[in-house]
């Protein structure tokens, strides 16, 4: 999307009109899904895309009808046997898609609030009015720009939203989908979730990988620097290079942070969750068998780590798949990741009682 934007300007700057368009509301099966964007130029040509097929080559056409008007339109289109994909499957679903035509420059400052809002990297949510009629006082396509703090800081349309916006808007830190509320809809950006690996072997190489490709943002650490390189993880934002202890001892943790144990060792596995089992981190996940992971929670209860922190981590990690090889294994974490970031829970099917439960070991007292 930043990157979308960041054209869009270019091309209103060099005087060359353009309509941006954007999926705002599916029902039933569709193949994308609403904040897909989409610019389209005067000679045809676009940016980005809303899904392929014939229902991409109408928006293109109808929006080429509006390139040169004043005013947005939502647009709405039934998948049936007229809008059939590249493939030659039909979805079923419905899409309303908002096509807004940005031809100066004084039409540029409500998509640099919003490029402003993404690469605050802070969260943020856009709410498009999709029906005036539930959404008193207020015009179709009327469009507000919502920061973390719940406080408008563009509009595109009406300046004063209507009352139904605040009773539907949910905090941006609860990471919803994007939804639609007494016809309102919320496109919801959230802010980038960081992914420590404490390990740098071939399973946390993997793993860096996969992750980085599905939106993760990468922290590696080792006390390696033969294995915590850019050559090894050249997705990584930062590589940190030293003993477990001093490394993770004060390192910086938040809600939105992920992380995942899989060093080489029992004891740097213990070490690593030590310091971080008591952290404010959105998930916790350790490699290892049972009996692994169960002599470690052990130890750490031992030494006073409360055992609710301990019935947090997600151990053994990765969804039951049957994995054997590298890449099976880090496919099963990575899409433990996903699943917890996108539903923030673990699906019935792959959720287990926490091992700390079988251990009668007493925390240290005294």
């Amino acid at each position: 999307m930043r990157d979308l934007l960041l054209k869009l300007e270019q091309a209103v700057r060099q005087q060359q009109p353009v309509c941006y368009t954007c999926l705002v509301e599916t029902r039933g099966s569709t193949p994308q899904k609403p904040g897909a964007a989409m610019l389209i130029f005067r000679d045809g040509s676009q940016v980005g895309t809303l899904g392929g097929g014939c229902v991409e080559a109408e928006v293109k056409r109808r929006a080429l009808r509006l390139i040169d008007a004043d005013t947005p339109e939502i647009m709405t289109f039934q998948l049936d046997s007229d809008y059939g994909w590249d493939d030659g499957l039909i979805c079923g679903g419905r899409m309303k898609v908002l096509v807004d035509p940005v031809r100066t420059a004084d039409d540029l400052p409500y998509f640099n609030a919003m490029l402003q809002l993404l690469e605050s990297d802070q969260g943020c949510t856009e709410a498009i009015v999709l029906n005036p009629e539930t959404a008193e006082g207020a015009s179709e396509t009327d469009r507000f720009l919502i920061d973390a703090n719940s406080k408008i800081v563009a509009w595109r349309g009406r300046q004063e939203p209507p009352a139904q916006l605040w009773e539907g808007l949910k905090p941006i830190q609860n990471r919803p989908r994007p939804y639609v509320n007494a016809g309102i809809a919320y496109l919801t950006f959230h802010q980038t979730c960081q992914l420590v690996i404490v390990g740098c072997g071939h399973i946390g190489q993997k793993v860096a990988e996969l992750a980085s490709d599905v939106g993760f943002e990468i922290i590696a650490v080792d006390d390696r620097q033969e294995y915590c390189n850019a050559e090894r993880f050249p997705a990584a934002k930062q590589l940190i290079v030293g003993n477990f202890d001093s490394a993770l001892s004060d390192f910086s943790v938040n809600r939105d942070t992920f992380i995942i144990i899989v060093t080489r060792g029992h004891n740097h596995d213990e070490e690593a969750l030590g310091h971080l089992a008591e952290t404010p981190a959105r998930y916790i996940g350790m490699i290892g068998s049972k009996r692994k992971v169960k002599l470690i929670f052990e130890d750490l209860l031992r030494t006073g780590t409360p055992r609710e922190a301990l019935a947090k981590v997600h151990a053994p990690l990765g969804f039951d798949i049957g994995s054997q090889t590298v890449p099976e294994i880090a496919l099963s974490i990575v899409a433990e990741l996903i699943a917890y970031r996108n539903l923030d829970t673990i699906p019935a099917g792959y959720q287990r009682t926490s091992l700390v439960e079988e251990i009668k070991v007493s925390n240290k007292t005294g």
